[in-house]
């Protein structure tokens, strides 16, 4: 009987050293990505310019580093907060499977950070310290970004205020917090420049950029339904009930099918922070994640690009709920 247990005891011993040998091999191998780019990036008013526009009304990094007043319809930006981070994502409120935070991108939060660094971070969704960022920070549509847009997005960041705000690290639950090392890209590719004449090709970058599928597009047990591609449900949790992301395909009943260009772009217009559409939301009463006030400062050739690509997409009769009250 000993001699069965002796015999046990060095089977469940070489089990655990495979099991740990193969952890540390799993740890020490993702994420499994290049190199950061050993580049210094020039500081031109155009990229500042461009920067700027990106950050605040396409990609809209601004939208989650930067402080969000929920007493009004949208949470528009609060002033003074550009970039600080913060902002928290949890379970309860988007199904995160965990608890994680938008970091300080100011000056103060990653003014030691190379200009290599931070374009692997917001690209192929790594730390400068080799961490794997969850892609609630919508790094694989960022790696589709041109070189030049995405130098213009770090130029920019190093000309924000810097603003002293130490953010906590976030965690996620067991397995995901294994599984996201495998998410990284590999490397941020040379990627084409669209055709910027071509509204259905550059609609189709900005949406891209802009992460649109990423709300738009429903998940079940944290997987996209490719066949709902664009046409909502996506779920948000308020303290007052639960929004569903609408559906922006062209179908004619439940989409976006009989919209004219013109009512498209007007949506987002009657959005501006000067519209006096912004107004103060109690907190049981119907609000929306949408960065209407930011998405609003779109140009309109821009956004009449990404109405042009949208009537490109499949048409998928889904009527959503928008609001359902608690």
């Amino acid at each position: 009987m000993n001699k069965l247990f002796r015999i046990l005891g060095w089977i469940v011993l070489s089990l655990l050293v495979v099991v740990v040998g193969g952890l540390i091999y799993f740890v020490s191998s993702y994420p499994d990505v290049d190199p950061a780019e050993d580049i210094k990036i020039e500081v031109s008013a155009d990229r500042l310019k461009r920067g700027e526009y990106l950050a605040n009304h396409v990609a809209v990094c601004m939208d989650c580093h930067s402080s969000r007043d929920w007493g009004k319809y949208s949470g528009p930006l609060v002033a003074g907060t550009l970039g600080k981070g913060g902002e928290v994502f949890t379970e309860e409120m988007g199904g995160i499977p965990g608890t994680l935070y938008a970091k300080n991108i100011t000056p103060a939060g990653v003014g030691e950070w190379t200009d290599g660094e931070l374009l692997r971070a917001f690209t192929c969704g790594v730390s400068k310290d080799g961490r794997a960022y969850f892609p609630i920070m919508p790094y694989p549509g960022y790696n589709k970004m041109t070189k030049e847009d995405a130098y213009s997005i770090i130029a920019y960041l190093r000309s924000l205020e810097p603003i002293k705000n130490d953010v906590p690290d976030g965690s996620l639950n067991f397995p995901l917090n294994f599984i996201v090392r495998t998410i990284p890209k590999k490397s941020f590719p040379e990627n084409a420049s669209p055709d910027s004449s071509d509204p259905e090709e550059y609609g189709k970058y900005l949406i891209t950029i802009a992460g649109c599928f990423d709300c738009h597009t429903e998940q079940v047990k944290g997987e996209y339904q490719m066949e709902k591609s664009f046409a909502g449900g996506f779920k948000f949790k308020f303290p007052g009930g639960v929004l569903r992301s609408s559906n922006i395909t062209p179908d004619n009943e439940t989409g976006i099918g009989t919209w004219t260009e013109s009512q498209f772009i007007n949506r987002f217009r009657n959005f501006s922070p000067d519209s006096g559409n912004i107004v103060n939301v109690k907190p049981d009463e119907f609000n929306t994640v949408m960065p209407w006030t930011m998405y609003a400062g779109m140009t309109e050739k821009d956004l009449a690009s990404i109405y042009a690509y949208l009537r490109t997409v499949k048409p998928v009769k889904n009527n959503v709920e928008r609001w359902a009250k608690k």
